[in-house]
């Protein structure tokens, strides 16, 4: 592991100074700064602890002094103080210690210490001249990169933002913070929502759910999971419409399942009421029946609605296209239909528990990453169903292929339906849906009793009084459509335009 720790540091410095060779410029080093630093160390125990903290190995340019510190560090790590002797051995015992010019070296070092008290601003000059080095470094390998064709466009824009993104992080220290700080934080954050109203997040478009979740949180991964034919992806829709429709908030769904056009007819099925036969041009329309649709679509062809259908989508092509869409659309909420579908990182395929956890934990490091909640659709395994003891209730563990989905989820979110499990016959449990939350990180967990329009691919609250689909219809035929939309005020909203295909 050190081996390949020091191949890897010897690689980036060759980077750098090619870099600077091509460049006719000199690489970014500080070495009096850095035999400062190592002679403060070695004669200085009060500079031990600081230096420690904000210092890294490859922060020092020159590989003598590289070894010198890493020798440091391995004898702070046994508790052992540090001075030429201790330092001396510890270096003769990794056998560097002629490598680094011998102990007369360490000795000339202890002479060239500055004032104690200047040791802060020397490693603020070592640190930003390492920060230097490796956006230089990034930069170098973007550039040759760019120059290889088999690299697909996506891969390369993901490949660049990461590595520019951990050249900046990987140098800069994020301070520990006092509880009085950030009280006051949570305070002000307080403070704010009480001139707020309604909910905190981006809401589902069912109060009862709303009341529970307060909207869809920031940078949660939120799981929903059910067996096949249940009602995933239509309950998952009945969310992107409302949010976009409802609240002009942007959203992109990416559809590794179901192709675009059947899911913008689902749609359709929803928001005009007709049957569903209609819309998949099982049977004809009438001609009022075309006025209806024009009407009673025009809000949602203008919705912030944003769909990809791209076929087992790479998790590293999903990361790079999602952020693409909250830098240029501004979209707040992503859903995924379905996370078993995604493709994780190559070096990965054929272990698929590994790699569904790799994807579980990129969903969630996506969201924190871009601020941004993420609904993943996902599949139970065949236990939901097998259960013995009469509800046939879905379970956390039935998630299926990786325990790791539960683990990174802030939600875990079940579609259960006893009639499609045998486990009702009535009339009206054909319709019965149960929303169970079973988990919830910052919050409480229920059962939601819910209905779900099969004939409109639509979930209603259990105890709401919307006039079905149906009876619209029926309406319509006796010529008292009047053109209002089906679904409340929601359709009288004005918005920014649905996209089927923004790539």
């Amino acid at each position: 592991m050190a081996f390949d720790s020091r191949k890897s540091r010897q690689s980036k410095d060759q980077a750098v100074d090619l870099a600077a060779l091509e460049s006719g410029q000199k690489s970014p080093a500080a070495p009096d700064f850095e035999e400062a630093v190592l002679g403060a160390l070695l004669v200085e125990p009060a500079c031990v602890d600081e230096a420690m903290e904000e210092l890294r190995p490859s922060t020092f340019y020159d590989p003598k002094n590289r070894m010198i510190f890493e020798a440091m560090i391995a004898l702070v790590n046994e508790h052992e103080a540090l001075d030429l002797l201790s330092v001396s051995e510890k270096l003769s015992q990794q056998g560097h210690l002629e490598d680094i010019g011998g102990a007369v070296r360490l000795a000339a070092l202890s002479q060239k210490i500055g004032a104690a008290a200047n040791i802060e601003y020397y490693i603020k000059i070592l640190k930003q001249k390492a920060i230097q080095r490796e956006l230089i470094t990034a930069s170098y390998e973007i550039l040759k990169n760019s120059y290889d064709d088999s690299i697909p466009v996506d891969d390369l824009i993901d490949l660049s933002q990461t590595k520019i993104f951990a050249a900046i992080q990987n140098n800069v220290k994020k301070d520990v913070m006092e509880i009085g700080t950030v009280i006051k934080m949570a305070m002000d954050e307080i403070e704010r929502m009480q001139d707020q109203t309604g909910l905190s997040g981006v809401p589902s478009g069912f109060p009862t759910l709303d009341s529970i979740t307060m909207g869809w949180q920031k940078s949660d991964l939120i799981i929903l999971a059910a067996r096949p034919s249940v009602g995933k992806t239509a309950f998952a829709l009945n969310i992107a419409r409302n949010a976009a429709v409802d609240h002009n908030m942007p959203v992109a769904f990416f559809s590794l399942e179901m192709p675009v056009i059947q899911l913008a007819k689902r749609l359709m099925t929803s928001e005009t009421g007709l049957p569903a036969e209609k819309i998949k041009g099982g049977s004809k329309l009438e001609k009022y029946e075309w006025e209806q649709l024009e009407i009673k679509l025009k809000a949602l062809s203008k919705a912030p609605l944003y769909i990809d259908d791209t076929p087992s989508l790479p998790i590293n092509e999903f990361r790079a296209k999602v952020k693409r869409l909250v830098k240029t659309k501004g979209v707040r909420l992503v859903i995924v239909d379905y996370l078993q579908l995604m493709q994780g990182p190559a070096d990965l395929r054929g272990m698929r528990e590994q790699e569904v956890a790799a994807i579980s934990r990129t969903l969630k490091a996506t969201a924190k990453e871009m601020d941004v909640p993420i609904i993943a659709l996902s599949q139970l395994s065949r236990n939901a169903v097998q259960r013995t003891g009469g509800t046939g209730k879905p379970q956390l563990s039935d998630l299926r292929e990786s325990g790791s989905i539960e683990q990174d989820a802030d939600m875990v979110i079940f579609v259960h339906r006893p009639d499609y499990l045998g486990l009702s016959e009535s009339p009206e449990g054909k319709e019965f849906t149960q929303i169970i939350i079973a988990k919830h990180r910052n919050g409480a967990i229920a059962d939601i009793p819910m209905r779900f329009k099969s004939e409109q691919v639509r979930f209603v609250e259990a105890n709401d009084s919307l006039v079905d689909g149906a009876d619209e219809y029926g309406s319509a035929m006796n010529g008292d459509f009047d053109g209002d939309p089906p679904f409340g005020s929601g359709s009288d909203f004005a918005t920014d335009g649905l996209n089927p295909d923004f790539i």
